[in-house]
């Protein structure tokens, strides 16, 4: 963790290498707590509202009763921002279940703690931000939606992990995950597009896809730029024979894609991500230009 990393837990803001937790919270027991990734650029939050409505609605699948108001929330994470070293940077909201027992049964939990950390994220390095990541299908396969529907941001993200592990093994950027009929779903920690004939591509979130807020603004961006856009399933084959590929999500932004399993891609950074990128770099500005 950075060293400038700042973290409020419970009302105290402290640096984040001093907070605790204790032992026995079903956050860290069992991942049982839900969570938000938020960018701040220029000293203000990147669509705030949107994400705690998000954790709201998280929580609410969990049956997990966050104990701080939207409002409260936001004045934290405000505050945060205002103590952190930089104008831009990353926050993690989570909210666990709290401690209680050994046992699965959240009975016990009386007291979800909240914590919010600042610090800096980076995805992939300068190099492939600026030339392409490159990408492997993954073996591990995204759990069905109807098992855990991937609108929950859950603490518990041991399914990605593996395919991260895998993609580190195969010596590359991302992986990307499919679901149990063999679609594609989405990568470990971000959503993916394709362009095909200048058609932008993206699989519906019912093949196990998260509900991402920059999806959801890219999908708007191309929609309004007069591109055309079709929410579909999608197969490996529609990878390997797109002509440009990109990444998107709070951490990750927008990342171009170079290759995927070692076949290249023919356009990267292509036209359609190219116009996306400047179009989602003037709504920041405009969202968090300031004065």
């Amino acid at each position: 963790m950075n060293e400038k990393a700042l973290c409020w837990l419970n009302g105290e803001l402290m640096p984040a290498e001093q907070a605790c937790i204790p032992v026995n919270d079903h956050g860290l027991l069992y991942g049982d707590g839900v969570f938000e990734g938020i960018r701040f650029y220029k000293r203000r939050a990147f669509r705030l509202q949107r994400h705690l409505q998000r954790l709201q609605m998280s929580a609410r699948a969990i049956a997990l009763a966050i104990p701080r108001s939207n409002e409260e929330l936001t004045a934290v994470i405000e505050r945060l921002i205002d103590a952190f070293a930089d104008d831009d940077g990353y926050i993690r909201l989570m909210v666990t279940r709290g401690p209680g027992s050994l046992g699965l049964n959240p009975k016990g939990c009386s007291q979800p703690n909240v914590i919010v950390i600042a610090d800096q994220l980076c995805m992939v390095d300068q190099a492939s931000r600026e030339q392409g990541a490159r990408l492997i299908v993954s073996s591990v396969r995204r759990l069905p939606v109807d098992s855990l529907d991937p609108r929950i941001k859950s603490l518990n993200y041991l399914n990605h992990i593996l395919a991260k592990i895998e993609a580190n093994h195969a010596g590359v950027d991302e992986a990307v995950l499919l679901n149990a009929q063999g679609r594609v779903a989405e990568g470990t920690a971000d959503n993916i597009f394709i362009v095909r004939n200048a058609c932008l591509l993206t699989p519906p979130c019912s093949e196990g896809a998260l509900e991402g807020i920059t999806r959801e603004m890219i999908l708007a961006l191309a929609d309004a730029a007069g591109i055309k856009v079709r929410v579909q399933p999608l197969g490996v084959y529609d990878l390997y024979a797109a002509d440009e590929c990109f990444l998107t999500g709070t951490g990750a932004e927008l990342i171009p894609v170079a290759s995927i399993d070692c076949r290249s891609l023919p356009s990267c950074p292509g036209p359609v991500f190219q116009s996306l990128q400047l179009a989602f770099q003037r709504t920041i500005d405009q969202e968090c230009g300031g004065e």
